[in-house]
């Protein structure tokens, strides 16, 4: 069986190009990190490193090997941070996965009120957009996007609470001829350069394609990245335009204005999956109303009228 701990060893070794620099760097004496390296080529029976002049480089086997064992190292280091949170007597945590507008908004005021009850409590924030759960937690609290019309999506040992529905507006440079209106027909945007901000395709780029192709058009990319804010400056520049989320548009840069979109409104629903955890029942539920409350004032996603 393969040790974990070398396999951390070897992408050290491979960083830092040498085994002197990957012994400071990991505080060992180079002798371990040879004797771990000698170990590693053992127990998999590969040829590692070879000698060149008066040093060592790595070959084609060891880099493939280091590549392979990136998710199973991420992996072994989260455990890690487990057993050592367990020695200190800091072992709980609260896993909170997220798209990046509600980490901004929501998430600050749901950290500071599960603190205030568990003074002790660790809280891990990762983005769920793109999906990747390799190195984290799995999330006890998941805050995801669905079309606002769509099917209702419900996952294996979780509740489902519904948070908003919020509509996504347009953005354009400050110069655009369409700024003068006071909202735009999607449709009149199909000759447009776009800005996409959701290069992977997560759940809000999928409603935009869909919006877009109710309106008789596919979108001509001048750009594609995975940051809203980065895309916010591209449109800035005058790029191109895009269609947020209203609470993605809370600090446009100077440059960028919104407007409402109709013909059609589109629009996302927010919810959260609560993991059913009856030991930390009433932590999570804490953390729930804090994040509907935060919903419901929050003007970017408040109901009408509230």
């Amino acid at each position: 069986m393969l040790n974990p701990r070398r396999l951390v060893v070897l992408r050290a070794v491979l960083a830092a190009g040498s085994i002197n620099q990957a012994a400071r760097n990991l505080n060992y004496a180079p002798a371990t990190i040879s004797q771990h390296m000698t170990e590693l080529a053992r127990e998999t029976g590969l040829v590692l490193f070879v000698k060149q002049g008066r040093g060592i480089v790595a070959t084609d086997a060891a880099r493939h090997l280091a590549d392979q064992a990136q998710t199973l190292v991420a992996d072994f280091e989260r455990l890690e941070r487990v057993v050592a949170d367990l020695r200190g007597g800091q072992g709980e945590h609260l896993a909170i996965a997220c798209f990046a507008s509600a980490a901004e908004r929501w998430i600050p005021e749901l950290v500071r009120t599960v603190r205030q009850y568990r003074p002790n409590l660790t809280v891990e924030i990762s983005l769920n957009e793109p999906v990747d759960g390799r190195g984290r937690r799995q999330p006890d609290l998941d805050i995801r996007t669905e079309p606002a019309g769509g099917v209702e999506v419900r996952l294996d040992g979780y509740h489902r609470h519904e948070l908003a529905v919020e509509e996504l507006v347009a953005v354009l440079p400050a110069g655009h001829p369409l700024v003068d209106a006071p909202e735009i027909a999607l449709r009149d945007l199909g000759g447009e350069p776009w800005v996409d901000h959701d290069i992977y395709d997560s759940p809000i780029g999928q409603i935009i394609s869909s919006a877009c192709r109710s309106a008789g058009f596919t979108p001509r990319f001048a750009a594609r990245l995975d940051d809203h804010r980065a895309a916010l400056r591209l449109v800035a520049a005058g790029v191109g335009v895009t269609l947020l989320p209203r609470l993605a548009v809370v600090d446009l840069p100077e440059g960028a204005v919104s407007r409402p979109v109709v013909r059609p409104v589109v629009r996302r629903r927010i919810v959260v999956h609560v993991r059913r955890d009856r030991r930390r029942h009433e932590l999570l539920a804490r953390a729930v109303a804090r994040l509907r409350a935060d919903a419901e004032s929050d003007p970017c996603t408040a109901s009408p009228g509230h």
